[in-house]
C-alpha cells in the first residue's frame, strides 16, 4: 500500500512568507495533481507546529538568524519566528487541495528541539505519530514532496528509508532554502544515496 507526503506547504514556508522558501508557491500545482492521483489511497500532511517560546528562533536564544549553532547539545541553525501554533502563517497555502488530506501530522511542538522530519525530532527522542499510523494503515511504499528539500523533506526521506518504507521523492514538488547555493541538489543526492528513488 502506498502514501502520498506532503511536508510542510505552510504559509509561512511560501511567498511573502515569514520563511520564504524560493519559488516555493510553484509547487502548489504539482502538490494538488499528485493529491489527485492519491484520492483512493492515503494522503498525510505535515505542520511545523511551534510554540511562540521555541529555541530554535534566533529572537528566543539571542542569535543571528542563518547561524549554525547548538541547541541541547545538537547543531541547530537559527531560524526566524515562523509556523507559531494556530497562527495564520502554520496554516496550509490557500491553493492546496486541503479537502483530500486523511491525516495531519504536528511536528516541532517542543521548545527545546527542532524537528525538521516528519517522524522524530531532531535527536530522535520523541516520535510523532506517522509511523504508526502507517503501520495500522499497511503502508510500505511513501511519494514525498514539499518544503524544503535540504530540511524537512530530506530528513523525512532519511527516517522512512531507516524504517524500511519504500521512498519516492517528487523532486519538482519540492524546493528548498539553500543557504548555501548548492543545498537542495546536495540533499537529492544524499537521499538517492541512501535508497531513496527521485521521480524527475
Amino acid at each position: 500500500m502506498k502514501a502520498l507526503i506532503l511536508v510542510d506547504i505552510q504559509k509561512d514556508f511560501c511567498k511573502n512568507g515569514a520563511l520564504e522558501v524560493k519559488n516555493a508557491d510553484e509547487i502548489i500545482t504539482v502538490a494538488n495533481a499528485w493529491i489527485k492521483r492519491f484520492s483512493n489511497d492515503l494522503v498525510i500532511a505535515t505542520k511545523d507546529w511551534h510554540p511562540a517560546s521555541h529555541k530554535s528562533f534566533a529572537l528566543n536564544s539571542n542569535t543571528t538568524i542563518g547561524e549554525l549553532g547548538i541547541l541541547n547539545g545538537l547543531p541547530q541553525i537559527w531560524w526566524p519566528i515562523h509556523c507559531i501554533e494556530n497562527s495564520l502563517g502554520a496554516s496550509f497555502h490557500e491553493e492546496l487541495l486541503t479537502d483530500y488530506i486523511d491525516k495531519i501530522i504536528y511536528k516541532g511542538t517542543d521548545e527545546n528541539i527542532d524537528s525538521y522530519s516528519a517522524f522524530f525530532d531532531n535527536g530522535r527522542k520523541k516520535e510523532t505519530e506517522l509511523n504508526s499510523f502507517l503501520k495500522e494503515n499497511n503502508i510500505d511504499e511513501l511519494y514525498i514532496l514539499g518544503l524544503a528539500t535540504d530540511y524537512c523533506v530530506k530528513y523525512t526521506v532519511f527516517d522512512a528509508l531507516s524504517l524500511g518504507y519504500k521512498v519516492n521523492v517528487i523532486k519538482s514538488g519540492c524546493r528548498g532554502v539553500n543557504l548555501s547555493k548548492n543545498d537542495s541538489l546536495i540533499a537529492l543526492n544524499e537521499m538517492k544515496k541512501k535508497g531513496a528513488t527521485i521521480i524527475k
